[in-house]
């Protein structure tokens, strides 16, 4: 097994790479051993998977991966971090890539495998990035992503609950989210100000409603883009009063008290 990156061995790292964390990139890295083996267990990696990386860093959590017996994408997108990272996993099966994930040639690197995805994700790209990549990749079978306490909240959100919302609906559409755990923010060189947590997505085989997909987005951005107000108001430009009730949905319900089914059930109208 491969010695996890310490405090001491990150600080090292970065100085005798003149480098400092970038807050523009919302860089913490993660320098505990104990909780970088439970992000591999959540992930449930295993010997021969393949599992895409994004925000690596380091190398702490790429050195958990590898000793798992995973060939990992480790995706970067600071170049100033890749001399670094591939200084720690040097002779391992890890391909280190300078790229930002959102903009990634996918196609180039994923070949005909299933793969996993791991991610300590900035608040700022962690939503439009996941919802992204589960609309687009369906090769990317399951993730577990650390993100800030109310982001996670929000993926792995239910109806009725204040939390959900667009993000919520979406990942329901594609999968089933949960909140797996949280890490203090003790155990990450700078120590940040926000809480984390690790949510774990798995992809259905095929979508959860037998509905357009762009169609309902539409609904549901509409819906709540006005979560303040009656659906049979907030959807008006999409949906008359008479369909949203045809739909055998109350046009006098919020749009957080919506379940998937109902907007799969909208969506179809």
């Amino acid at each position: 097994m491969a010695d996890r990156l310490t405090r001491t061995d990150v600080r090292n790292l970065l100085d005798r790479h003149g480098l400092e964390p970038s807050r523009a990139l919302g860089q913490n890295f993660l320098c505990d051993g104990p909780m970088i083996d439970k992000i591999v267990r959540l992930g449930r990696v295993a010997a021969g998977d393949h599992v895409v990386e994004i925000g690596p860093g380091l190398g702490s959590l790429t050195l958990g991966l590898a000793d798992a017996g995973a060939s990992v994408l480790a995706v970067e997108i600071d170049r100033y971090l890749i001399d670094p990272l591939s200084e720690v996993t040097a002779g391992l099966d890890v391909t280190v890539v300078n790229a930002d994930a959102q903009e990634l040639d996918w196609e180039a690197h994923l070949g005909d495998h299933s793969w996993k995805v791991i991610a300590n994700l900035p608040y700022n790209v962690a939503t439009p990035l996941v919802l992204d990549l589960l609309a687009s990749r369906p090769e990317l079978e399951s993730y577990v992503v650390m993100v800030q306490r109310e982001v996670g909240e929000r993926l792995a959100a239910g109806p009725g609950s204040k939390t959900a919302g667009i993000p919520s609906v979406i990942v329901a559409y594609w999968g089933e989210a949960t909140v797996v755990g949280s890490v203090p923010a003790q155990l990450f060189l700078p120590v940040p100000k926000v809480e984390s947590v690790l949510v774990r997505i798995v992809r259905a085989p095929t979508p959860n409603v037998d509905a357009p997909y762009d169609r309902l987005v539409a609904l549901v951005r509409a819906g709540f883009n006005q979560r303040r107000k009656m659906i049979r108001r907030s959807l008006a430009a999409l949906l008359s009063e008479e369909q949203i009730a045809a739909a055998d949905v109350d046009p006098t319900l919020r749009a957080e008290a919506l379940d998937l089914p109902a907007w799969g059930r909208l969506a179809d109208t």
